[in-house]
């Protein structure tokens, strides 16, 4: 739509919508099936599975219109698996991956893995979405706690 920014090098599948206001880095891919709302901003890097489901209004009324859209980010790198469901105002930290799923409905922190409905602290992922053992380096320990 008119007003929606995307980036250089975008890989955006049939039937996905992109709705004024969004912001899509470079080097995205958006598979198919996933409407992307008013309010969402997604990073450069940023792997978005097949119908993925984001919100940007956290008490929706049909003919009920905010002021404004809640805020929800994508940072750089990160991965959100298929049928994901992630909530208005959330942050997804660089390089987390989100499983195939999953209903974000707390921030996930930089390289954290999370699963499950609600999703729940999994494990940390590397650069290339690998599972490791601890958080990575620049993680503080005072960030490696759950959800």
């Amino acid at each position: 739509m008119n007003g929606a920014a995307v980036g250089t090098g975008c890989n955006i599948g049939d039937h996905s919508f992109i709705e004024s206001g969004v912001t899509v880095g470079n080097d995205v891919t958006i598979k198919n099936g996933v409407s992307i709302w008013d309010g969402v901003e997604i990073g450069n890097s940023v792997f978005i599975g097949p119908n993925a489901a984001f919100t940007n209004d956290t008490y929706p009324r049909s003919k009920v219109y905010h002021s404004e859209p809640v805020r929800t980010r994508i940072l750089e790198g990160a991965s959100i698996g298929a049928n994901a469901t992630i909530l208005a105002g959330i942050t997804i930290g660089k390089y987390a991956m989100v499983g195939a799923g999953a209903v974000v409905t707390k921030d996930v922190k930089d390289f954290e893995l999370v699963i499950g409905s609600p999703a729940r602290h999994a494990g940390w992922v590397n650069k290339a979405g690998e599972k490791t053992d601890k958080a990575p380096a620049n993680q503080s320990a005072e960030k490696e706690g759950a959800l």
